[in-house]
């Protein structure tokens, strides 16, 4: 299923993620939560100057904002490029925005850089 094919969240479900989501962001809110309701989405990670390499990203699915979602990323169908990071499912959701707000933009389906430094640990 493409990105543009998800029907948004129900106002309900989207309401308790509300004062976790600011601004604009909120526009996104309800499709966000439609793609994290089906627990797997695949992209494409953009690099400059080469080939974007394909990934697949799965998820489990919390029930409350403040629940833990752990999301695992394979690269490249390659299980030496498998990655997991642990969050608050508000705090996914929030990047599944940027990575809905960055397909209207430019047509890729990429997560964000703050989220590939979060995935891989950068910051810590």
């Amino acid at each position: 299923m493409s990105i543009e094919q998800l029907q948004p969240a129900t106002p309900q479900q989207a309401s308790v993620y509300l004062p976790y989501i600011q601004g604009t962001k909120r526009n996104f809110l309800p499709y966000a939560i439609s793609l994290y309701q089906k627990g797997i989405l695949e992209g494409h990670r953009k690099i400059e100057a080469s080939e974007n390499i394909p990934f697949v990203a799965s998820w489990n699915v919390a029930t409350l904002p403040s629940d833990l979602t752990r999301c695992r990323m394979q690269f490249d169908d390659n299980a030496d490029l498998n990655y997991e990071v642990m969050m608050a499912s508000f705090e996914f959701i929030s990047f599944l925005i940027e990575l809905m707000d960055n397909y209207k933009r430019y047509r890729v389906t990429d997560f964000s850089q703050s989220f590939y430094r979060k995935l891989l640990r950068i910051d810590e």
